[in-house]
């Protein structure tokens, strides 16, 4: 009993420390840009995140849990859930969890459906913390939606989320008439490394003839690239809440099972060769980004000098399962119709802006939705109230009338 009481005391003054400490830093550290409204609220809800993640990296160093399980917990124990007067089914295809989204009403024909992978950076995010998103999505724009529950770190790596997401994709799209879904109004979405899934599998699935085809793509905050993290971007917002540079950096890394140690080099761009860099430049160098989006003053040399052990390490990010933003012209060319959402204070709001260019370059369609006042991973929190902010409305209001419009 008293072994009890020293474990209970002992751990609640961890608790309280770590909540204490984290405190002091979101107070005299973090930076609220003055557009973002309700910076209190922001601040707050900025406090609970990084405990979590505190607290996870607390435990994970007891080995008593890894952080990203940690957080997930949470994360899906504290947000409530909404079918807003949609009916969800909760299945397998295979071994792939996924969740299946159908308004209640009767349709005269076959439905639009929606394919979405959720965000989180294979470190947070599952389809609990996404349930909301979905079923509002599904109930506003008519639509039967399909959410993929992908694996994630720290048990696995890339490319078990990519192949995750493709192969519960090929089984849907097989089966679109047992879901009474319309195979000429398909559209595939994601949020963040979500996003990225569903750029990267909309460029795999080009041209199938087994497959419909997609007939839109709907991107949010998508990270397309994992080459320069030098943009302009990167540079202004390297500190920028909930998704700093080194997070970015640090979940790329271990993502793709690369050593932290070349963390320094990627930053620097020094593991890209020179022939690389000539090919790609013309696609992901910051001369791309509008001008209004840059900053004012000298900029790093980028890409440093060549170290060939760093691009020995790292060479798989310019692959097409990484990097969609690298295709070449002709598939560009071929995409659907596409939906981008970017946000100012993100660092990856340049990875928007660079897809935009090559998509408009080759004639694609696009409809684009800046968020001026907008954070990584805004959109999100649309429904929750007190914790909702004007960017996260604008975002779902703008990512619903797109879809409807199709």
């Amino acid at each position: 009993m008293i072994l009890i009481i020293m474990l209970f005391t002992t751990a609640s003054f961890l608790v309280l420390g770590v909540s204490v400490w984290v405190l002091i830093k979101e107070i005299f550290t973090v930076h609220v840009p003055p557009p973002i409204r309700q910076r209190v609220k922001f601040h707050i809800l900025h406090y609970f995140f990084q405990l979590a993640i505190t607290l996870g990296n607390v435990l994970e160093k007891m080995k008593i849990c890894s952080m990203p399980h940690f957080f997930r917990f949470l994360q899906d124990l504290l947000v409530p859930k909404n079918n807003f007067g949609v009916l969800v089914k909760k299945m397998h295809f295979g071994t792939i969890p996924v969740r299946l989204f159908q308004p209640k009403a009767t349709s005269s024909g076959p439905r639009r459906g929606i394919i979405f992978y959720h965000g989180g950076g294979c470190v947070f995010g599952s389809l609990d913390s996404y349930h909301n998103t979905c079923s509002y999505l599904a109930r506003e724009t008519d639509s039967v939606l399909l959410a993929v529950g992908y694996r994630k770190l720290p048990d696995h790596h890339h490319p078990t989320a990519y192949h995750d997401c493709l192969n519960a994709t090929i089984h849907f799209l097989k089966e679109l008439k047992t879901y009474g879904v319309d195979p000429a109004r398909v559209v595939v979405s994601g949020e963040s490394i979500g996003a990225v899934a569903a750029a990267i599998i909309a460029q795999v699935l080009l041209g199938r003839k087994d497959l419909p085809q997609f007939r839109a793509q709907v991107l949010i905050n998508p990270a397309v690239q994992a080459v320069n993290f030098q943009l302009p971007s990167y540079q202004q917002y390297s500190d920028a809440p909930f998704l700093s540079r080194k997070f970015v950096m640090t979940c790329t890394c271990k993502y793709l099972a690369i050593d932290l140690s070349w963390m320094d080099a990627m930053l620097k761009g020094t593991f890209i060769p020179p022939d690389k860099w000539k090919k790609y430049e013309k696609w992901i160098s910051s001369d791309n980004i509008p001008q209004r989006f840059k900053s004012h003053g000298p900029q790093p040399e980028f890409p440093g000098p060549f170290n060939e052990s760093a691009y020995l390490e790292t060479n798989h990010v310019f692959s097409l399962e990484t990097s969609p933003l690298l295709a070449d012209d002709e598939i560009i060319a071929q995409l659907p119709e596409t939906f981008l959402v970017s946000s100012e204070y993100d660092v990856l709001r340049d990875d928007t802006l660079l897809y935009k260019k090559r998509l408009e370059d080759q004639g694609v369609p696009v409809t684009w939705c800046h968020l001026e006042d907008g954070f990584h991973g805004c959109m999100v929190l649309f429904d929750m109230y007190a914790l909702s902010f004007p960017c996260s409305q604008k975002a779902m209001s703008s990512t619903v009338s797109f879809i409807k419009g199709i």
